[in-house]
C-alpha cells in the first residue's frame, strides 16, 4: 500500500525547506522564513520535524510484513536500515565539508545526520518492542529529557539553565563531539547563530527526543494502515493533532518550545502540526481522490533526498563563490540577488522572489525526473 498523501506531504516539506534555506542566506528576510532566535517557533521551525515525522509514517508501511505477521526481522533488513542511516550520515558530512574538506575541523552533526540516527534508533524500537512498550519508551524519553535538562547540574552553570551554552545538551556536545578528531577543542560543533562552538542545534543529547518525533510518525502510520479511507479518519487525525498542540503548549510553560534544544514540548507541538497537515493531505488526496491538486507537491516528494542534497550544494556554491576579484567581491548569491531581484523588489521581497524562483527551478528538474520515472532512493 502506498500513501500518496504522504508523498504530497513530503513534497510540501521539501518545498518549504528549499524556500527557507534560500531565503535564509539573505541579510534581510521576512520573519516567518527565519528560525526563532531561541524559544518559540516560526513556520520555518516546522520543516525539520515534519521530515522526521514523515520518516516514521513511511516506516510503518515498509516494516508492515514484520510487525503485522510477527516475523522476526531478518539480517538483510537490519543491514538495509544500517546502510540507509550510514548514507544519510555520510551525505550530511558531505554537505558540511563541501568546498573545504578538513576532517580535523569538520562539523560532525547536521540535519541529515540527525535523520539517519533517529531513523536507526526508531527502527530498532519499532522492530523489537511490543506496541505498548514503544509508547512507554516514547513517554519516558520525553519526560526523562525534560527532567535531565531541568535538574541535572552543568559544571559552571548549574541546573535548568536553558541558554545556548549553559544547557545540559550543549555541555554533552562539548564533552563528546566537540573533542574528537581535531587537535583543537570544540571545532566539530556548529558555529553560527551565536553558538560559536558552544553546542550544536543537532547535537547528540537533543537527538534523543527527535527519535520520539519519528516514533509519533510511526504510530500514525500504523494506525492509518488499519483505517478506512474516509473523512472520519481525517477528522480523528485532526483531533489527535489538536491534542498534541494543546499538550505542547501546556508543557511550554515549564519546558519552552525550542527547536535548537528539541524540547519535549516542541516534539508534541510540531507533531500536532504534522498530524493536522497530513490529515488535510489525506482528506484531499486519499479520501476525495483529488490527485491532480496534489501532483505538483508529489513531484517534489518522490525525489526528496536528491533535491535536499542538490539544493543545499547549490546554495553552498552560490555563497562560497564570488563575482569578480578582491576582498570586496560579492558572493554569487549576493550579486544575483542585488542585480536581478533586490534592486527593484527591495531588500525583503527580492530574496523572497529569488527563493520562489529557486523552488520553481528545482520543480522543473524534478518534473523531468518524474516524467522519466527516475526516482532516487537510498
Amino acid at each position: 500500500m502506498r500513501l500518496i498523501s504522504l508523498d504530497v506531504f513530503r513534497g510540501i516539506a521539501i518545498t518549504g525547506m528549499i524556500l527557507v534555506n534560500m531565503a535564509g542566506v539573505a541579510d534581510q528576510i521576512y520573519p516567518p522564513l527565519d528560525h526563532a532566535k531561541w524559544n518559540g517557533w516560526t513556520p520555518t521551525d516546522l520543516v525539520f520535524p515534519f521530515f522526521l515525522f514523515i520518516v516514521g509514517v513511511a516506516m510503518a508501511f515498509s516494516f508492515a510484513k514484520f510487525t503485522d505477521e510477527g516475523k522476526r526481522p531478518t539480517k538483510a533488513l537490519y543491514l538495509r536500515i544500517l546502510r540507509r542511516s550510514a548514507i544519510l550520515f555520510g551525505l550530511g558530512l558531505l554537505l558540511n565539508g563541501f568546498y573545504e574538506y578538513d576532517f580535523s575541523t569538520i562539523r560532525i552533526m547536521g540535519v541529515l545526520q540527525r535523520i539517519g540516527i533517529a531513523y536507526l534508533l526508531a527502527s530498532l524500537v519499532a522492530l523489537n518492542l511490543p506496541r505498548k512498550w514503544q509508547w512507554v519508551l516514547a513517554a519516558v524519553i520525553l519526560v526523562g529529557y525534560w527532567l535531565a535538562m531541568s535538574f541535572v547540574p552543568v559544571p559552571g552553570y548549574g541546573a535548568g539553565v536553558l541558554t545556548r551554552d549553559g544547557n545540559l545538551g550543549a555541555y554533552i556536545d562539548r564533552q563528546t563531539i566537540g573533542q574528537i578528531l581535531g587537535k583543537a577543542p570544540l571545532v566539530h560543533l556548529y558555529k553560527g547563530d551565536s553558538y560559536n562552538y558552544m553546542g550544536d542545534p543537532e547535537g547528540l543529547f537533543s537527538t534523543l527526543p527527535s527519535v520520539v518525533t519519528v516514533l509519533i510518525g510511526y504510530f500514525t502510520g500504523q494506525w492509518l494502515r488499519t483505517q478506512p479511507e474516509r473523512s472520519r479518519t481525517s477528522i480523528n487525525m485532526v483531533l489527535a493533532g489538536l491534542s498534541c498542540l494543546v499538550a505542547g503548549q501546556l508543557w511550554n510553560y515549564w519546558f519552552p518550545i525550542n527547536k535548537k534544544l528539541w524540547t519535549s514540548s516542541y516534539v508534541l507541538f510540531t507533531a500536532g502540526c504534522a498530524l493536522i497537515l497530513l490529515a488535510a493531505c489525506y482528506e484531499l488526496i486519499d479520501v476525495r481522490k483529488r490527485h491532480k491538486l496534489g501532483r505538483p507537491f508529489e513531484v517534489m516528494g518522490l525525489n526528496a533526498i536528491f533535491v535536499f542534497v542538490a539544493s543545499v550544494l547549490l546554495i553552498k556554491i552560490l555563497v562560497k563563490t564570488n563575482i569578480g576579484t578582491g576582498e570586496n567581491a560579492p558572493t554569487t548569491f549576493a550579486w544575483i540577488n542585488e542585480n536581478f531581484f533586490q534592486s527593484w523588489a527591495g531588500p525583503l521581497n527580492g530574496p523572497l522572489l529569488f527563493s520562489i524562483l529557486t523552488v520553481l527551478f528545482w520543480w522543473l528538474i524534478l518534473y523531468g525526473m518524474y516524467r522519466q520515472r527516475w526516482f532516487l532512493k537510498i
